[in-house]
């Protein structure tokens, strides 16, 4: 499996997510400019966090047309394997390949924490392979992570079990106390139809080193690669 990670002007976690995945998970991986016009081959395109183009106009407006952004929209619509984090889920919404779109966080304010998921849907590469009876302590570190779809798409994010990620409490409780942006129904990660394009708020890859004291996100991207890899 051969990773492609972007770097935007503005982006500030792509050599966290290409440390994660080359130094701790062995992979190899190809790192990818916004204005290249060719994904190098690669299998799987990590779209990673920070804050493309200043975050004008929208997080993730602007990137969303950076030339290498074509390619990414035809490897996806070729079953291939696209995930976004943070900023990276912006920009895959505005891209229009994730559906609904990330808002302003309700409290109006930047939010950098600890905050607990919980696995959800039992398809998506991503989550299938994970505990659905553990709290996963992730980080967060966004203004504008609240998840918001109509009711027609939240219904069909749920009847195509789409979502892949939920906020949740230390014991795994999805509550309202637990969700830190006021995302509809506690939406910390959703998929596409097809199950090869994912996004997620929080930062698996900022807990994924034994030094930092937690791997839960190690444990997400390890359940991930044993299947892709299968």
């Amino acid at each position: 499996m051969k990773f492609g990670v972007i770097t935007f002007p503005g982006s500030n976690c792509d050599q966290d997510m290409v440390y994660t995945l080359r130094d701790i998970l062995g992979m190899q991986v190809e790192e990818l400019w916004h204005k290249d016009k060719d994904l190098k081959g690669v299998d799987f395109v990590v779209v990673p966090g920070g804050f493309s183009y200043g975050d004008y106009l929208r997080s993730g407006a602007i990137a969303r047309f950076s030339p290498i952004m074509s390619e990414v929209i035809e490897h996806a619509n070729k079953g291939g394997y696209v995930m976004g984090i943070c900023n990276g889920f912006q920009i895959l919404t505005e891209a229009g390949l994730l559906p609904g779109a990330l808002l302003h966080n309700n409290s109006r304010k930047f939010i950098c924490d600890n905050i607990y998921l919980t696995p959800q849907s039992g398809s998506a590469i991503i989550s299938s392979n994970l505990d659905s009876q553990k709290a996963y302590k992730i980080p967060i570190a966004h203004g504008e992570g609240n998840y918001f779809a109509d009711a027609e798409t939240l219904k069909r994010l749920n009847d195509k079990d789409q979502i892949i990620f939920r906020y949740c409490d230390a014991e795994g409780h999805i509550t309202e106390e637990s969700n830190p942006n006021g995302s509809a129904e506690n939406i910390a990660g959703v998929c596409n139809a097809a199950k090869n394009v994912f996004g997620m708020m929080p930062h698996p890859e900022r807990a994924s080193d034994f030094e930092l004291g937690n791997t839960d996100g190690r444990e997400i991207f390890e359940a991930m690669l044993s299947l892709t890899n299968a």
